[in-house]
């Protein structure tokens, strides 16, 4: 069904379903799928791309709508289909299967008028003229049969409904029916029905969930016609549609117009509030004040009506599917959206009388001691128009936000007390602090959310308006900004903003501003030329924040030097023992930007030194950190993420590395979602997988806000590209990787390994090219960007070296094998069965390769088997194939079991599950429908694939099917 799921957006799963009740019905296993979902979520949509691939496969379509006409017209969905469908061209089977039952034909409209459906007999009667018009029909073509919208069908067609999901057997028919689930209450007719069915053994379940944000995107880029859109709008649509495509459609149609909610899509929804009683009414409106979601007490008392009113009220209000109960002491509206269509219809007097009425209550015990208290107090104060108390409440909660992990809250709230200022008398005594310092919070709160250009853009406009003989207000500003400006590699703006915040107050006495502005500078110092002084503003630093009690700035400090001794004097573990004191001291004083930076460091140095074990429980440790504390979208947070997966990328544990990757979106509109993204591309390429073109996709219009985004992305592409038998293009991505950093740049190394592989691939280069490739690498073992040498560098980074000299005398013509050898043994980390485990699997496929060159077959053979092992065991189905490719051309492979094909391969290597999953690839079934016929995800079908082809040593679904009919699977 792969044609179907191309119409579709993030529906892969469902329409898997779907696909497979078809395909279950062509073979003669009647399939009946009940598919459900709100109102907008796609049940139309899903089932219209079904119906338009049954008639692309021939089939015979019959679809019929029920409506809101209560029990007035029995079987109106099945008249409805047997009337559309009779007057098709080409339908004289169909009409005369009519005729010879003249009870269905009783249904149309220029029939006698339907049959009594009280009347058991002739209902009797109609049920087995159904079931035996769809029978005749599917012995000629199979037969799909549609019945929309449910929730409004009538008793008899409930009937019928149960009674053909029953007795469809063998027939050639599949039964597809469709209804709202928001509109089952509890005492729907139609909620026992599906109950019943859904326990048969031949009827499926579809629920359609709203999209990811990551769905929304790709569904915003689809209405748009294929272009992008911007991160805000995604968030905007998202967070109001709460991924509801018909509402994310509207409210992204609306946006161009300029209309906040669209006038029929808030009748829509105003009509389901308008079947409510009047005191439900007043309670939903009431609600609808409150936010989305509601407690219990404080509507009760805003509202006017006694308990019991409420009560009865509410119980109605959760029946009808408006409200839902949430916790203990609440209810939440089921859809935003509802709550915005009740709140846009009060009046505007009703509405402020309203707000003001909460905003008392909020001011006093017990409600003040509610959650988010503070917050919600701001939000209806400001639209009590009561400012003074608005600006006090959003200053609460700003605090409370941040002491709380929440920089996107924090900055919202700093951003409201900010706009009030100017109108609330004495506003700087209300806020216990300067205007200024608040814009700094702001600031701060922005950077922490991930949205780092935001923030330095806040801190220019407020060093521009600050009074300069504010010295100590000008070095925290001055501060922030040299630190933001250096995450984002602007490093001589950001060293040139600190040495000025360093300089403007002085050594004597001690004050914790100049000790934050001499942390900050210290990063600014590690890569530059004034790297000498490093050592002695340090102890300044440290000794300045230990006498002020600026304890963020004093692990800042220890920070910056740990790096310094790591990289100048080679005291790597000396500085992990750093790196975790920096990071105690920074949590103790709260401050989770400079925590991250420290759990970073913490874990890195034993990933490079090739310690996996303690780099992965480090990584584990400080990724549950930025969550905890709500930074995992901040620089080092994001870092962390990216660090995490790739150490499990490295010691081979690919199968946690694809969990991790299950929270990496592929449709990502902001560079920080694209750098984690672009990490999944490792195993994805590595893999072979089909899905990294669409990855790379969604990253390229990306690529020019991040170096390192373009360095990953663009050096992974470049193999995907090399092992898919491009190298013209890999070129390109490998020379674009190679440029993103500094020649000095310990990236430069794989990157140009990357680009020697590309030249040899296209038969060579010439020597002054690959003499500056090996050089450049050389110089960045060595050489850092002030021009000093650099005594420590990972273990990786030495590996890579080597595999840059062995694709240097590779791209010259001279596959050497002591240099492959070198470059194995260096991957390995000194542990034979370790290390980068697919790096040392790749290295010993081009020594096998150069040993076979030079005669050496025997071993040649025991490194290819090695590296076969590695890559079978990791489902690393290019290099098997690769290897394969060798093996078959040298004649590694003496005494192949049975069954093994020409590709190579061997059906004993394949596990159980892995059998079933072929068996369903040579019949010829997609990923998507060995998923629904396995009952597994899409994407465990598609790493058993690849696992496959892997194992068999082949490079395509149609090479592994021959196998499988070879050995009579």
């Amino acid at each position: 069904m792969e044609e179907l799921m191309g119409e579709l957006v993030g529906r892969a799963a469902e329409a898997a379903a779907l696909g497979a009740a078809l395909d279950r019905a062509a073979a003669g296993n009647a399939g009946i799928a009940l598919v459900s979902g709100d109102a907008g979520v796609g049940k139309s949509h899903l089932v219209g791309a079904l119906t338009r691939q049954a008639a692309r496969r021939d089939w015979t379509v019959l679809t019929g709508q029920c409506a809101e006409l209560g029990e007035s017209i029995p079987y109106m969905p099945l008249a409805d289909a047997l009337w559309r469908a009779a007057r098709e061209p080409g339908a004289e089977v169909l009409r005369e299967a009519l005729e010879t039952r003249p009870v269905l034909g009783r249904l149309l409209p220029d029939g006698d008028g339907a049959p009594d459906g009280a009347s058991e007999l002739g209902q009797q009667q109609l049920f087995g003229a159904a079931l035996g018009l769809l029978g005749e029909l599917g012995q000629r073509r199979p037969v799909l049969l549609v019945l929309e919208d449910l929730h409004w069908a009538d008793r008899s067609t409930r009937h019928l409904l149960t009674f053909l999901s029953r007795v469809l057997q063998r027939e050639r028919v599949c039964l597809v029916g469709t209804y709202r689930s928001d509109d089952l209450h509890r005492r729907h007719p139609l909620r026992p029905v599906v109950a019943e069915l859904v326990r048969l053994p031949n009827v499926t379940a579809v629920d359609l969930r709203p999209f990811a944000p990551s769905e929304t995107a790709e569904y915003l880029a689809y209405l748009d016609g294929g272009t992008p859109p911007s991160a805000e709008e995604v968030a905007r649509v998202h967070q109001r549609s709460e991924g509801n495509p018909f509402y994310a459609a509207e409210l992204h149609a609306a946006a161009r117009t300029g209309e906040d909610l669209p006038a029929g899509l808030a009748d829509l929804l105003l009509a389901r509030m308008e079947r409510l009683s009047d005191d439900a009414q007043r309670v939903v409106r009431v609600a609808a004040v409150a936010g989305r979601r509601v407690n219990d007490e404080l509507v009760r008392r805003v509202s006017g009506l006694d308990e019991r009113a409420v009560g009865t009220a509410l119980r109605e209000i959760v029946e009808q599917r408006l409200l839902e109960p949430d916790g203990a002491d609440g209810y939440r509206f089921r859809h935003a959206l509802l709550a915005e269509a009740a709140y846009a219809d009060l009046l505007p007097g009703e509405r402020t009388r309203l707000h003001a009425a909460f905003a008392a209550l909020l001011a006093e015990p017990p409600a003040s001691l509610l959650p988010r208290a503070a917050a919600e107090r701001a939000h209806h104060s400001l639209a009590a128009h009561d400012l003074p108390v608005a600006f006090a409440a959003s200053l609460r909660a700003g605090r409370e936000a941040e002491r709380m992990g929440a920089p996107d809250e924090a900055h919202d709230h700093y951003d409201r007390a900010l706009e009030l200022w100017d109108a609330v008398p004495d506003a700087d005594a209300v806020a216990g602090a300067a205007r200024e310092e608040i814009s700094l919070a702001a600031a701060r709160a922005s950077a922490r959310a991930g949205d780092t250009r935001r923030g330095i853009s806040r801190l220019r406009r407020l060093l521009a308006v600050t009074d300069p003989a504010d010295l100590r207000l000008g070095v925290k500003i001055r501060e922030h900004l040299g630190s933001l400006l250096y995450e984002l590699d602007q490093d001589e703006e950001a060293t040139a903003v600190l040495r000025e915040a360093v300089d403007l107050l002085p050594a004597d006495p001690p004050t914790p501003e100049r000790a934050g502005a001499l942390a900050a500078y210290l990063r600014t110092l590690v890569y530059s030329e004034e790297h000498a002084r490093l050592s002695a503003l340090a102890e300044e630093a440290i000794a300045a924040a230990r006498a002020t009690g600026a304890t963020d700035a004093e692990a800042s400090a220890l920070i910056s030097l740990a790096v310094y001794r790591e990289w100048r004097e080679g005291a790597a573990a000396d500085a992990a023992a750093l790196f975790g004191r920096a990071r105690d001291l920074a949590l103790a004083a709260g401050n989770y930007p400079v925590a991250m930076r420290a759990a970073y460091h913490y874990a890195r140095v034993p990933f490079d030194r090739g310690e996996l074990a303690a780099a992965t429980a480090a990584a584990d440790d400080g990724v549950r950190l930025a969550l905890d504390h709500g930074v995992e979208w901040s620089t080092f947070g994001t870092t962390m993420r990216c660090l995490q997966y790739l150490i499990h990328y490295t010691t081979g544990d690919w199968e946690r590395a694809d969990r991790l990757a299950d929270d990496f979106a592929v449709q990502v509109v902001r560079a920080p979602e694209a750098l984690v993204s672009a990490y999944a591309l490792f195993c994805e390429v590595a893999r072979g997988s089909d899905g990294v073109r669409e990855r790379l996709r969604w990253i390229e219009p990306l690529w020019p806000q991040d170096s390192l985004l373009v360095y990953i992305s663009r050096g992974l592409a470049a193999e995907h590209c090399l092992w898919n038998g491009d190298p013209a293009t890999a070129l390109g991505h490998a020379e674009a990787a190679l440029a993103a950093f500094d020649h000095h740049d310990p990236p430069s190394i794989r990157a140009a390994a990357t680009v020697l592989w590309a030249h040899a691939e296209r038969g060579g280069v010439d020597r002054a090219t690959a003499d500056a490739l090996l050089e450049r690498a050389r110089a960045a073992m060595v050489i850092v960007p002030g021009g000093y040498p650099r005594v420590w560098i990972g273990v990786e980074g030495h590996a890579w070296l080597a595999r840059v000299e062995a694709e240097h005398a590779r791209a010259l013509g001279v596959n050497d094998p002591e240099l492959w050898r070198r470059a194995a043994e260096a991957f390995t980390y000194g542990d034979p069965d370790g290390g980068f485990v697919y790096e040392v699997a790749r290295s010993r496929w081009r020594l096998a390769e150069a040993l076979v060159e030079r005669g050496r077959r025997e071993e040649a053979a025991e490194e290819w088997r090695r590296a076969v092992a590695t890559a079978e065991r990791l489902g690393a189905a290019p290099l098997l194939a690769a290897l394969r490719d060798l093996g078959a051309r040298a004649r590694l492979r003496p005494g192949a079991a049975p069954g093994d094909g020409p590709e190579g391969g061997s059906l004993t290597a394949l596990t159980a599950r892995e059998r079933e999953v072929l068996k369903l690839v040579a019949e010829g079934l997609g990923n998507k429908e060995i998923a629904a016929a396995l009952y597994i995800s899409p994407k465990t079908a598609s790493v058993h694939v690849s696992n496959i082809m892997a194992k068999l040593g082949v490079t395509s679904r149609g090479q592994a099917a021959a196998v499988a009919h070879r050995a009579g699977l």
